[in-house]
């Protein structure tokens, strides 16, 4: 599933920063009188459903359980925020700007967290600092928006500096408290958090009044899941390697010809398949998996075979995968290799 590009202005942001930002333009469509708060441009420099997704939403559950702002669990007990993720470490390395989602003034910043995954450095370590390195931005009337584990030395912006929407503050990276590189976006009101999804606190199963403009609103629209990785690798996969993007690629005589997938925003009863098929057409390979038994935040799946003694034969090899949700599809990706 692919969301279309979104139109924007682009143009090279020479300081620091050091990669390519597009800002985007403003709305043309009037907001309703009645409307909550500072209209919102998505604060991470990437494509939605391509280059980011969604890994984590709002929780709206008051009580101990969790549940985000369309009545499903892509969320955690008491997460405050929107969690935007690049897919690996390369495209964290390769440079992301994190953007000012709407006009105001730097209250405050951190910087000088390091960018270390707290699975290596146990939770402990970031204890006080679990944002890492940061920005509060403030919109008046009690508006404020935070931005989270951005890249140690991206801050580009200075305190109490004036800041437009669209506007690059820092870079994605893995400071504070967290395990793969993304912004934690957070908007609160008088010091309270705000859903930017669903300001207003209703109690329905979809955006209402969502802050967002209206080509992001659109590009946000709830998914049932996404794909973040595919490939093909020489050998061994693991969750690790994908997120490192160390995989060794594929070869006609490597060991193995393994396909994989990682995907987010699965739902407990999921059945997930991946197949594998030859230049001629025929299965290499096939996994199907019983039906999750829980909601997973992210699961990897492979589907691989050795390879023969006279190496694989030249030739596109392909790969199909797809969820199975109540009976339907609801999720799937095809992607190949030529060997």
């Amino acid at each position: 599933m692919r969301l279309y590009h979104l139109l924007r202005n682009c143009s090279v942001v020479v300081a620091a920063l050091g990669v390519m930002s597009c800002s985007e333009a403003p709305s043309e469509s009037p907001r309703p009188a009645d409307a909550i708060g500072p209209e919102l441009v998505l604060p991470v420099d990437c494509v939605l459903g391509e280059t980011c997704e969604i890994q984590n939403y709002v929780d709206r559950d008051p009580g101990p359980g969790a549940r985000d702002y369309a009545c499903a669990a892509r969320t955690y007990q008491d997460h405050k925020g929107v969690d935007i993720r690049v897919p690996d470490m390369a495209a964290q390395r390769a440079g992301v700007a994190v953007l000012a989602a709407a006009p105001g003034r730097v209250a405050r910043l951190r910087d000088g967290v390091a960018d270390v995954s707290v699975r290596t450095t146990g939770v402990s370590a970031v204890d006080g600092v679990e944002c890492g390195n940061g920005v509060v931005i403030d919109h008046g009337d009690g508006w404020e928006s935070q931005y989270c584990h951005l890249a140690q030395g991206s801050l580009i912006v200075a305190q109490d500096a004036e800041v437009r929407a669209g506007q690059p503050i820092a870079r994605i990276g893995l400071s504070g408290q967290t395990e793969y590189p993304h912004l934690h976006f957070t908007l609160r009101k008088d010091g309270q958090v705000v859903d930017p999804f669903t300001p207003a606190g209703g109690d329905g199963c979809e955006a209402e009044g969502s802050m967002w403009v209206p080509e992001v609103a659109e590009a946000m629209a709830y998914k049932a899941g996404a794909v973040l990785n595919t490939g093909f690798s020489s050998g061994a996969v693991s969750m690790e390697s994908i997120e490192d993007a160390a995989l060794p690629a594929a070869s006609a005589h490597a060991p193995a010809l393994v396909a994989y997938v990682r995907a987010i925003g699965l739902e407990a009863g999921d059945v997930q398949h991946l197949k594998v098929t030859g230049p001629d057409g025929a299965t290499v390979a096939e996994t199907t998996i019983d039906p999750l038994d829980a909601p997973k935040a992210q699961y990897m799946l492979y589907a691989g075979r050795r390879t023969p003694p006279e190496g694989w034969a030249a030739g596109v090899y392909g790969a199909e995968y797809w969820v199975e949700r109540n009976g339907k599809r609801v999720l799937e990706q095809r992607f190949e290799t030529d060997l």
